[in-house]
């Protein structure tokens, strides 16, 4: 009897650049995958490292696309930002964020430190406090 197939989460802060890139080569070789973000908002790289664009969740990767092609298409053409939120919705229509999720995972990888904190953190609450 075939098991089922291993269900993975891969994690980064805002679902954009480490999270998609390994839930699309995972995707490919079959992985049953999905991929987060633990962030309270998407930060994108900005004009300067002192103005990030900051999105909500609830923000689709084709919006952003096109907000940021609007606020200056070669800025975010030459740092490569338009082509990784072209792959990310290729893969899923918006980030999601890991704390949101009710989904069971046999493997969950977190891309740093601090993600993996807010994971451990975020299912330690969930189960002192476990949803009915």
């Amino acid at each position: 009897m075939p098991s089922a197939p291993l269900r993975v989460a891969v994690v980064c802060s805002s679902n954009q650049n480490r999270s998609m890139e390994a839930h699309n080569i995972l995707s490919k070789r079959g992985f049953s995958v999905r991929s987060f973000g633990t962030g309270t908002h998407v930060k994108l790289p900005g004009p300067a490292p002192d103005k990030p664009n900051v999105y909500d969740f609830k923000t689709t990767y084709d919006q952003m696309y096109n907000d940021l092609l609007r606020k200056d298409k070669e800025l975010y053409t030459q740092n490569g930002i338009l082509h990784m939120l072209d792959r990310n919705k290729r893969i899923k229509p918006r980030p999601e964020r890991f704390q949101n999720c009710k989904d069971v995972f046999d493997l969950i990888l977190t891309c740093e430190e601090r993600v993996y904190d807010q994971v451990v953190e975020g299912k330690e609450l969930e189960l002192i406090n476990p949803v009915n």
